[in-house]
């Protein structure tokens, strides 16, 4: 027996401000080991072509900690993506 269906990463996608109403409820994709947030937002990307305009703008956290797009995930995660905010 292989362990292969176990070597994927799965990333749950929470969404807040505009990029949210683009996406659907419990979002939920899958990643190689080792692969960067970059890698998993261009998967969005091609599973959501309209989102490309906004999610350029987010920033990305796992947790409470806003992280870079060049960060490896190595582990299933939440990732955040947060839209801008404007206002004052």
């Amino acid at each position: 027996m292989t362990q292969e269906l176990n070597n994927v990463i799965k990333v749950k996608i929470e969404a807040f401000g505009a990029i949210e109403r683009q996406l659907p409820p419990n979002l939920m994709l899958q990643c190689e080991p080792d692969s960067s947030v970059t890698v998993v937002l261009k998967d969005l990307v091609t599973q959501y072509p309209d989102v490309h305009t906004v999610l350029e703008r987010c920033a990305c956290a796992i947790g409470e900690d806003i992280i870079p797009r060049q960060t490896i995930l190595s582990r299933d995660c939440t990732l955040v993506l947060l839209s801008p905010v404007a206002g004052g």
